[in-house]
């Protein structure tokens, strides 16, 4: 690797490198247009998103992603478990004398399952609940299948906290008190800018 970066750039060397990087300045720019695109054509959902948010491992991209395909209407599926047939994330449970014969995920949405899966394992990683439960999966079943059980857990509490419009509380970290303490100054200046004056302390 080394040697590979010795020696001069000539003018074409030069000539390739730009075009590349101007490639890549252009691929970015076009995907912030479309993150912006989605995210007004959401702006109805705005307390759906926000919620999403709360979720250890969930971005708002990714948030509106998953909107997307599921939407925020519960009622469509009725309960978490079709909701985990449908998405194809529901591993198969076929057990005969004690053996497991099958723990194959079924047929789904494979673009949610892609989400959840990378939102699993941003999860993973966090100081949450959900790091301690992959934790424990990872022993009995190795690496892929402990993140499908861990995005099957995180689609389960998605659904619920649409259900109740409520944002996700864990039961290791105070993921709300580290909000407002990331936020805090962000928020106080935008009240400031719109003519509210924070009380002095």
């Amino acid at each position: 690797m080394h040697d590979a970066l010795q020696g001069e750039l000539t003018a074409s060397h030069v000539f390739v490198l730009d075009e590349l990087l101007r490639h890549i300045e252009e691929l970015e720019a076009r995907i912030t247009r479309f993150d912006a695109r989605l995210l007004h054509e959401l702006a109805s959902e705005h307390n759906a998103l926000a919620l999403l948010q709360t979720l250890p491992g969930v971005d708002t991209i990714g948030a509106a992603m998953l909107l997307v395909e599921i939407g925020s209407d519960r009622c469509v599926f009725g309960n978490p478990d079709r909701l985990a047939s449908w998405v194809g994330i529901c591993p198969g449970n076929n057990e005969s004398a004690g053996k497991r014969k099958s723990g194959r995920v079924r047929k789904g949405n494979p673009y949610v399952r892609r989400l959840l899966c990378e939102f699993a394992h941003a999860a993973s990683r966090t100081k949450s609940a959900f790091h301690a439960k992959f934790q424990s999966l990872i022993v009995r079943r190795g690496h892929k299948r402990a993140i499908v059980a861990l995005a099957h857990k995180m689609l389960r509490t998605i659904f619920f906290m649409l259900k109740r419009g409520d944002y996700y509380r864990d039961s290791a970290t105070n993921y709300e008190q580290l909000s407002v303490q990331r936020n805090a100054s962000r928020w106080i200046k935008a009240l400031t800018r719109f003519g509210f004056i924070p009380a002095a302390a």
